[in-house]
């Protein structure tokens, strides 16, 4: 019999997934009583921040329920009672997929390949999260369900697409959440809020089931409060799936966590400003690299003279508006519930485009395949801001740069860490940026754990709106 006192509420939504792991194996909590922690805090958060835009009380109370019957009869999963969220761009059997979209008559029959593995690891699913709609933005500011908030700052975005998902797991309104990026949708919200995110190598966890915005660029990517977590969830959803085009049956292998700091060739971008960072960002970045002396063995100026980020992002963003006329073409035809003007405009672009221009468009993946073989035959990681500037008002303009040090990995096919680094002065989280070659993923994620160690920035969780 279990004699430890309960852990407090604000406790279990400040703790890492590893850590609730240990609190339910050794029965401090079990999994009904975590998610009513959980499920309180998105009914009196969720009115201001609007992370969700879809949770069913009783479809949580029905899914913990199975939790504790499982722990009490001692067979269970590797994420068996984790309340966890995901992006409303994945399908989940017998719920609308809105994907931002005003109205999208789409209601799945099956689970997409990442929800079935969390249920049959016995995650408890909460609920959808918010996006920009179609997944074609970075701030979550969708015209059809509202703008999420950053926890941090009401008014100021939480980044996205994925925005929705990041603020909940930085206001401790889930454990741990799934969603896409494709251009920076998953690293750009993470640095905004102040958590931890990982852009895997392409198509090292399935994306069958997820609305797709660019299939060379689509991949499920991971948010959690602990960089360790991120290890956790990509080894239990990745893995081959046949039904996936683009899915990896190990044709890079993952390479052992095993980078020895001293002999570790990190590479850094020769001048930030020229490439539109922020000069806040930068001091923020220095003064991390200045506590970082060690971990980073043999630092390196590499040469980007030869990829013009923005450029490159544009091309990323072409690749995405192009794929996205075939695949919103319901809702692009429906006058009755149009799409927005924002959105219909970015479409309307592409198809003003020839099949050269997306030819062209295309090439520059390939063009980023070769210069990731070249870079990472003189270092072993790319170490850069996560983005540009930091969180910006939600009614202020939206800054054209927010993607262009995500689009690299993205179009390179890397995987990509981000981690909290530091506060800018006004008070804001941001992020940095470790990106390896294809199959470093546990590598980085190694990596990205000592430097986290190191430098103590994580913010204060659960972050919650004053």
């Amino acid at each position: 019999m279990n004699t430890m006192p309960p852990v407090a509420d604000t406790d279990l939504r400040r703790a890492t997934l590893l850590q609730i792991l240990h609190w339910l194996a050794i029965g401090r909590v079990q999994p009904q009583a975590l998610c009513d922690v959980y499920q309180d805090a998105i009914e009196r958060l969720n009115p201001s921040l609007n992370a969700y835009v879809d949770f069913s009380v009783s479809l949580i109370q029905e899914q913990s329920a199975a939790a504790d019957r499982r722990r009490r009869d001692g067979v269970i999963g590797r994420l068996d009672g984790m309340p966890m969220a995901l992006k409303d761009n994945m399908d989940v059997a017998g719920v609308p997929t809105r994907a931002g979209m005003r109205r999208r008559g789409v209601v799945p029959e099956q689970d997409s390949h990442v929800v079935a593995r969390l249920r049959a690891s016995g995650a408890v699913l909460l609920g959808k999260t918010n996006m920009d709609e179609g997944a074609l933005g970075l701030a979550t500011n969708n015209p059809w369900h509202g703008a999420t908030h950053n926890p941090h700052r009401l008014g100021y975005t939480a980044g996205g697409s994925s925005g929705g998902a990041a603020a909940a797991v930085a206001a401790g309104m889930a454990v741990a959440a799934v969603g896409s990026d494709s251009l920076g949708s998953i690293r750009v919200p993470a640095s905004y809020c102040g958590v931890y995110a990982l852009k895997p190598t392409h198509g090292e966890i399935s994306a069958r089931g997820l609305v797709p915005a660019a299939r060379r660029l689509d991949a499920v990517g991971l948010l959690a409060r602990g960089v360790d977590d991120l290890t956790v969830l990509l080894q239990t959803l990745a893995g081959y799936d046949a039904d996936d085009a683009r899915s990896r049956r190990r044709r890079v292998a993952f390479s052992p966590p095993d980078w020895e700091p001293g002999n570790l060739r990190t590479g850094f971008l020769p001048d930030l400003a020229a490439l539109g960072v922020e000069q806040d960002v930068i001091d923020v970045f220095e003064g991390a690299l200045a506590r970082l002396k060690g971990e980073f063995g043999e630092r390196r100026t590499v040469d980007f003279s030869d990829w013009d980020f923005a450029r490159t992002r544009r091309a990323g963003l072409l690749l995405m508006e192009a794929e996205m006329l075939n695949t919103f073409a319901a809702e692009l035809a429906d006058e009755a519930y149009p799409v927005s003007p924002s959105l219909r405009g970015m479409l309307d672009f592409a198809a003003t485009k020839s099949a050269a221009d997306y030819a062209a468009a295309d090439l520059v993946l390939d063009a980023a395949t070769l210069k990731m073989r070249r870079l990472f035959a003189q270092v072993d990681v790319l170490v850069m801001p996560t983005t540009p500037q930091g969180s910006f008002p939600l009614d202020g303009p939206v800054p054209a740069s927010q993607a262009d040090l995500c689009s690299f990995a993205s179009l390179a096919g890397c995987p990509a860490v981000s981690l909290p680094m530091g506060t800018l002065p006004n008070g804001m989280p941001i992020g940095m940026q470790l990106v390896g070659a294809r199959g470093s993923d546990l590598r980085l994620l190694e990596l990205a754990a000592v430097c986290a160690s190191s430098l103590d920035a994580e913010p204060a969780y659960p972050v919650e709106p004053v």
